[in-house]
């Protein structure tokens, strides 16, 4: 569905400002996605949300018509590494969604999680994403924090907001990388290319990963290096752009590197290895960790004999 608007006298209010007052029907954290998905134009070109409408401008607007969903509760084995009446710490698969969307209905994680939790999930995260504090792609692996009461929600998410939660990945990616211990801090937005992607953009928002090197190993088919990453921010895709741009994708993903895929997995070679953060209620240190998947270790092991030999 497509929403045109022609800007009758030149403006002060921003873009987005000036949508939300002509279009109530879209809030302003809608326009604000929509934005960045460059389903807004302005005579045709993508704008930022700060323009400011001038006379006889022709705003186009795609908005998705709503799809219902109706969430239930499915069967799906999870590895639930923690959990106790507050929260709930899971070794997500990958292959699996987080939570239901366009294309993707139903058998997702929030999916599994309703079976495990019954009624006791927090609402804060609407009807499709009860209890989801913080998300993984879905070719991700690796420990997610799910909430079950809104308090324990509100405060996880403050301590993911104020950067108190830490995260560390292990990642397998393609290359020797010659730094033993590295920072990158380069900002990510929407690709300008394709904006189902992202990439380093100097528009982009504060992102910082940091990655320490546990392994380099060569083989007849190529170099490969094994880091361990704790990231500062979450951006969407963060650690799979960063390494990307600076010549060293993870092994497995389609989006961010260039096809190849010697060992034939399925999914990236990324995994969310530990959590270190305070119980929301207790205030107790928490340091969760989830082994390495067995697809993920089998590349080890085949990486580790052909260097042994």
């Amino acid at each position: 569905m497509r929403k045109t608007l022609i800007v009758e006298k030149s403006e002060t209010m921003r873009l987005d400002a000036y949508i939300v007052a002509n279009l109530t029907e879209i809030s302003r954290m809608t326009v604000k996605r929509l934005l960045e998905e460059g389903k807004i134009l302005v005579n045709g070109k993508i704008q930022k949300a700060s323009y400011r409408p001038s006379k006889n401008d022709k705003i186009e607007i795609e908005i998705e018509a709503p799809k219902e969903i109706e969430l239930k509760a499915q069967e799906i084995p999870i590895d639930i590494i923690y959990e106790d009446n507050d929260i709930i710490v899971v070794n997500k698969p990958k292959g699996l969604v987080v939570h239901p969307a366009n294309g993707n209905p139903d058998g997702t994680l929030v999916n599994a999680i309703m079976a495990i939790c019954k009624d006791s999930l927090s609402g804060i995260g609407g009807e499709i994403r009860p209890g989801i504090v913080h998300r993984l792609d879905k070719d991700t692996s690796g420990l997610l924090i799910v909430a079950k009461n809104d308090v324990s929600h509100i405060k996880m998410s403050d301590q993911i907001k104020n950067r108190q939660v830490k995260k560390t990945y292990i990642a397998l990616v393609r290359g020797l990388v010659p730094e033993n211990e590295a920072t990158i801090k380069m900002p990510i937005g929407r690709s300008t290319k394709d904006r189902k992607k992202m990439a380093v953009t100097k528009n982009g928002k504060e992102a910082i990963t940091h990655f320490k090197v546990l392994g380099r190993y060569t083989t007849n088919n190529g170099s490969y290096t094994l880091l361990e990453i704790k990231i500062d921010t979450g951006r969407t895709h963060q650690i799979r752009v960063h390494m990307a741009e600076i010549g060293y994708p993870v092994i497995g993903d389609t989006v961010y590197s260039n096809g190849k895929n010697e060992f034939k997995v399925e999914g990236q070679c990324l995994h969310a290895k530990k959590l270190q953060f305070k119980h929301p209620t207790t205030g107790k240190e928490m340091n969760i960790e989830a082994p390495l998947p067995k697809y993920f270790k089998e590349i080890m092991g085949i990486l580790e004999n052909m260097n042994n030999n």
